[in-house]
């Protein structure tokens, strides 16, 4: 199927070479080490994300998720990268650059997890960092959003050192492990003035 293709070479952001980090976009061939990772880190993960399917670890899953990552990168409305120690083929995390909204906002959401055994490395900064870059200068978007529950200090820590201000508290803003959940909001913005519409 042609969404499962890497050289969609009309399309931005095949790869992301970033500080001792590459972002890739997921590959059917990626299912078993992110399976993995996922499936080791659960428990460190689902106070953060929302709530896991049954079926969530499984290879139609991850083929599905496929299927909607390469739609929405075909439409520009997002761009889903996993996450690679530089060198290495092995998956250390997840970066979403999602709800790209053009006209007058310029503006989109981000979304990252770690895998357990890689956390406070620097790892997922870099990706941060160099998913932003990927917006800004490849997408010309204006505006990164970004959002955390507030007892997630070491999200919220990534955020203030990667640039990004903290702009408030919004209600019940997204469920999270099956509850909506309160979530600070923070967003980055374009050094670089975009274009317009």
């Amino acid at each position: 199927m042609a969404l499962f293709r890497s050289d969609l070479s009309d399309i931005p952001g095949g790869e992301v070479i970033g500080d001792g980090i590459v972002l890739r976009h997921p590959q059917l061939e990626d299912y078993d080490d992110w399976a993995r990772l996922r499936a080791q880190s659960q428990a460190f993960l689902t106070p953060w994300e929302p709530e896991w399917a049954l079926d969530e670890l499984t290879r139609s899953a991850f083929k599905r998720r496929l299927r909607r990552y390469g739609e929405d990168r075909l439409s520009g409305r997002g761009f889903a990268f996993l996450v690679f120690r530089a060198g290495s083929d092995r998956v250390v995390g997840g970066c979403n650059i999602s709800n790209v909204r053009r006209g007058v906002s310029q503006t989109a959401s981000l979304g990252y997890w770690v895998g357990q055994p890689f956390q406070r490395q620097g790892l997922i900064s870099a990706a941060v960092e160099s998913a932003c870059g990927f917006a800004f200068d490849e997408l010309r978007l204006h505006r990164i959003e970004a959002a955390c529950i507030p007892e997630n200090t070491p999200s919220r820590n990534l955020l203030a050192r990667v640039g990004f201000a903290e702009e408030g508290l919004a209600r019940g803003y997204l469920k999270i492990n099956g509850e909506w959940r309160d979530h600070v909001t923070y967003a980055r913005l374009s050094p670089e003035p975009t274009p317009g519409p």
